[in-house]
């Protein structure tokens, strides 16, 4: 399925990556962005080639810096999305999701 896909990816890539890195890995049709942190809180974001890098790294900074501030320490390393609530999460997605735009003919 696309949401296995996605999480052993994630992972995998996570695995590989420094601490204190920025990264675009293509996989599939896909590139992968992914930015682990030197506390070792890691995001990954996964979009078209389409999708401006910039505008993915902006998210993950974002994302991971409220998480942080949200969420214990302590809980990260064993907390999955069924333990730990993250609820702003659905917010930047939503805000970053990319609309067509209305483009009037004539």
């Amino acid at each position: 399925s696309v949401q296995e896909f996605m999480t052993f990816t994630s992972q995998l890539i996570v695995e590989r990556s420094e601490l204190g890195s920025r990264a675009s890995v293509k996989e599939q049709e896909y590139l992968c962005h992914v930015y682990v942190r030197n506390d070792g809180l890691a995001g990954v974001v996964i979009a078209d080639n389409e999708y401006p890098q910039r505008v993915c790294f902006t998210l993950l900074d974002k994302v991971l810096d409220e998480f942080s501030r949200q969420v214990s320490k302590m809980d990260w390393p064993s907390g999955s999305p069924a333990t730990i609530s993250y609820a702003a999460l659905d917010g930047y997605l939503s805000k970053y999701q990319v609309r067509p735009a209305l483009v009037p003919r004539g």
